[in-house]
């Protein structure tokens, strides 16, 4: 793969990654909740649903995928009710703390990484990007085994670098929090976005 296709998927994928979707609002709300606390292995359930959706890309198992209607609208349908879950948390909240926002303190990293990667598994904007979008990018009638690496490599460093970004400005917003009433409007604000992804996962 040349150098200069590497570096046109590199500045689509971030784009695409940067682009406010269920996976971002999932990320704003658990960093706006617990700051970067489990921010590594959520953000690594996400890393591996973008991972499976190029290797089906590639392997030319797309059609298949999209075949596989039941598995994949279960998989969607399961990241829908964890942005719910989310959304409802968000929602109910007490507005003296925003440790109120996250999830229960005993979920542990490999059920983090699970529900981003069923989130991931199921997004719309996702598939839309895998299965349609980088087709478009990449020959992947031709790509090489190192080619792949290296895909898989822009996939596995802009992706973290993105969403942490977004983690970290989230965190920073956090501190800065202290009235209420403005936790009160934030809590809420986010939740019915999260519930509008939700939605929006589950119904395309």
């Amino acid at each position: 793969m040349s150098a200069y296709g590497l570096l046109v998927f590199s500045l689509i994928y971030a784009l695409a990654v940067a682009v406010p979707g269920p996976g971002v609002a999932a990320i704003l709300a658990r960093a706006l909740g617990r700051g970067v606390a489990g921010a590594p292995a959520f953000i690594g359930g996400f890393i591996g649903g973008d991972l499976l959706w190029f290797t089906l890309a590639a392997l030319g198992l797309a059609v298949l995928a999209e075949r596989a209607h039941a598995l994949f609208l279960g998989v969607r349908f399961a990241g829908a009710l964890y942005l719910l879950y989310l959304a409802w948390r968000l929602w109910r909240a007490a507005p003296g703390t925003l440790g109120d926002l996250a999830p229960p303190k005993r979920e542990s990293a490999p059920q983090l990484f699970l529900g981003a990667l069923a989130l991931t598994l199921g997004n719309p904007k996702t598939m839309v990007f895998f299965l349609a979008v980088l087709p478009t990018v990449v020959d992947l009638d031709h790509l090489t085994a190192g080619g792949f690496l290296m895909i898989a490599g822009v996939i596995v460093v802009v992706l973290p670098l993105v969403l942490g970004s977004y983690t970290l400005f989230a965190a920073r917003a956090r501190e800065r929090l202290a009235r209420p009433q403005t936790v009160r409007w934030l809590q809420r604000g986010t939740g019915a976005v999260m519930a509008a992804a939700a939605v929006a996962v589950a119904s395309r």
